[in-house]
């Protein structure tokens, strides 16, 4: 990914290009952020916050495609990244693998666990096993 720092907001990046699984030559030429030392690249996974945009764009690149399996979401965020402002919010938290097993209901815990409703939360997932 492609991006640059937003002047005053530490950690936030207004994102300029996103190539899928991109060659080190690749990401050398076209990935540059500013800040980062060379060799060095941001790459992003895990929660995205989509305007209504977006989904136009793919829906675009689906019909002009002439095989659909070359339209990804990856070329439809590039493509987003042109028309308005996508940015990316730098995490050093912990990581869960929603692909493995029960690490989208670890993620789930652990974002209702940070919020206000921790104690409801905490109440409802120890209610089943103290009564069991």
């Amino acid at each position: 990914m492609g991006a640059r720092r937003i002047t005053g907001t530490p950690g936030v990046y207004r994102v300029e290009t996103v190539i899928e699984k991109p060659t080190s030559t690749e990401a050398e030429q076209k990935l540059l952020v500013p800040g980062l030392r060379s060799g060095h690249y941001l790459y992003f996974f895990g929660m995205h916050v989509l305007t209504p945009a977006f989904m136009e764009i793919l829906a675009w690149q689906l019909a002009a495609a002439i095989e659909p399996r070359t339209v990804t979401l990856s070329t439809a965020l590039d493509e987003l990244s042109r028309h308005e402002q996508y940015l990316a919010l730098e995490n050093s938290q912990r990581r869960y693998d929603i692909g493995s097993r029960y690490g989208l209901l670890m993620a789930q815990m652990v974002l209702a666990l940070s919020g206000h409703d921790r104690e409801d939360v905490i109440y409802q997932v120890l209610e089943p096993v103290a009564n069991r």
